[in-house]
């Protein structure tokens, strides 16, 4: 192979990884505690109350101090790309991969599930192979004890069965919501993810790019598992063409939320109820707002439309501290863990359990928990609403960041532009939730819809063509043009990478669609000018 292909990547990944500073975040401890390091996406509240608590119990239990130390270099996806190179440089330049960090804690199901898989390189012939995430074994019946006799939750697989990760508490994924900006734009609080697409709020929706953040990927993919392909991604274009931007960090979208720079956005579960609960104590201890008045912010899960998905826990291969790293997953594991996701503050007056300074407004994994939850402060059970999806396709994600990024992030000008020019044509129906081509009888107005719905095509082996608006094609796409089934067809210039191809290409192909849009507006112009004269 053609070493300089992943050794000059890699070195700009190492610039910019091996200058990282692993943080504290939490109390004092002896400088010679033994430094257990988590590469984690979480927050900071997470971070303080699970590196304070684990600490406390560590020495409580072993009698020996250990120092949580935290590396927060980005989201999950970019944590995982990042790993993931890593790894991929020790293995070409023959060296044990890891060593520097035992654990990665936070994130879904999907990333955790991708660095299970073993990165692979050929070097002279020789093959090396060495998986991100090293298998843990627990006892059956601990982890039964911890997941219940059923280790799923809605069909989704609560732990690995091979051991490579553990699920440390639920996600579920929703919408944030300015209640009084919303008022000010004569819009109704949201219920289903369709609300977002509300063409009163153009310019007024927080989006987050899937490209950098697995969270959000997951809540897109909820939107189209649960409403289908087609309707999912008419939603989420619209949705798109609101917004006001395409932040890089899922945390971004409560924080614009409660400061009034927009109305609504795609959130997960606890950055919207933790930002509800702050500014609303905000706002009581200020005294700028009457306690009795609905909060200002508000989160909803758009009942039956979301997902439950496990947030893992799992350990790094060639973890310096692997019995300590297994020390801290059954720590999390643990109801004294557990407690810290869910219960509030003052709950530690009671027997200890609860957090010390931040409320997490999490939902635990540990089914035993939900025997108390008259202590939660969100009182849900998510094993009780979880149900599986009506649109499963396990290649929906994979095209979730290409299709997103073409038709949204690459011409956002045109995109607004045209959905502009849709939402101000004289027959647009107004307050009639996502009107499609369907729906309407001015031919206009039906040719614009139908030009800023379509999907586009790829090409395969001998021409045969490929509608990306057909979900029946999207594994066989997948597999050819992503997963290296048509490598030798000569589909795209040799030694260029397929999905920047796909992006470049779907993105012109969006851009051509987007100015047909504006063009017949233009036109419809010009013809009542004529009229006129």
């Amino acid at each position: 192979m053609d070493r300089t292909r992943i050794v000059i990547p890699l070195i700009v990944v190492a610039l910019v990884v091996l200058p990282l500073a692993f943080r504290r975040d939490v109390t004092e401890v002896p400088p010679d505690a033994t430094k257990l390091v988590i590469v984690s996406p979480h927050n900071e509240q997470i971070r303080y109350e699970f590196g304070r608590a684990f600490e406390h119990w560590y020495l409580q239990e072993h009698g020996e101090p250990v120092s949580v130390v935290w590396s927060t270099p980005g989201g999950t996806s970019e944590i995982r790309r990042m790993l993931r190179a890593q790894w991929q440089a020790a293995l070409v330049e023959g060296r044990p991969v890891g060593g520097d960090a035992d654990l990665m804690f936070g994130g879904g199901t999907y990333e955790f599930m991708e660095l299970s898989k073993p990165v692979t390189v050929t070097i002279d012939g020789e093959e090396r192979t060495a998986t991100v995430l090293a298998p843990l074994e627990f006892d059956p019946a601990y982890l039964a004890s911890v997941y219940g006799s059923d280790s799923k939750v809605g069909g989704t697989p609560l732990y690995s069965p091979e051991g490579y990760w553990y699920g440390a508490a639920l996600s579920g994924f929703g919408i944030v919501y300015n209640r009084d900006l919303l008022a000010q734009l004569d819009v109704a609080d949201p219920v289903v993810w369709a609300d977002l697409a509300d063409p009163r709020l153009e310019g007024y929706v927080s989006l987050v790019s899937p490209l950098q953040s697995g969270s959000v990927t997951t809540a897109f993919e909820a939107i189209l598992q649960r409403l289908g392909w087609v309707d999912g991604w008419r939603i989420l274009r619209r949705a798109a063409a609101n917004s006001r931007g395409f932040a890089s960090s899922a945390p971004i979208t409560p924080l614009e939320v409660s400061a009034g720079e927009v109305a609504a956005g795609v959130c997960i579960d606890f950055y919207g109820r933790y930002q509800a609960q702050a500014m609303k104590a905000g706002d009581i201890a200020s005294g700028v707002r009457d306690p009795a008045l609905p909060d200002r912010i508000g989160y909803i899960d758009p009942p039956r439309q979301t997902v439950i998905d496990p947030d893992p826990v799992a350990m790094l291969r060639g973890a310096p501290h692997p019995e300590l790293a297994k020390a801290f997953i059954t720590y999390v594991l643990s109801p004294e863990g557990q407690a810290l996701w869910q219960f509030s503050t003052s709950e530690r007056a009671i027997d200890g359990l609860g957090p010390e300074r931040f409320e997490l407004r999490r939902m635990p994994i540990r089914r035993s928990m939900y025997a108390m939850m008259d202590r939660f402060i969100d009182k849900v059970d998510p094993y009780a609403i979880a149900e599986p999806v009506r649109y499963p396709n396990r290649a929906y994600r994979t095209f979730i960041p290409l299709l997103f990024d073409a038709f949204a992030m690459r011409e956002p000008e045109l995109l607004t532009e045209a959905w502009t020019a849709i939402i101000s044509h004289p027959a647009y129906p107004a307050g009639a939730g996502v009107v499609t081509a369907d729906d309407v009888d001015d031919p206009d107005l039906k040719a614009m819809l139908e030009q800023f719905d379509a999907m586009p095509t790829v090409v395969g082996p001998d021409g045969v063509t490929y509608d990306m608006s057909d979900p029946e094609v999207l594994a066989t796409v997948k597999a050819g043009w992503l997963r290296g089934g048509w490598n030798e067809d000569g589909l795209w210039p040799e030694f260029a990478e397929p999905a920047m191809v796909l992006r470049r290409h779907w993105g012109e192909w969006f851009a051509d669609q987007y100015q047909a849009v504006i063009r017949r507006t233009g036109e419809r112009h010009a013809r009542l000018d004529a009229l006129d004269r």
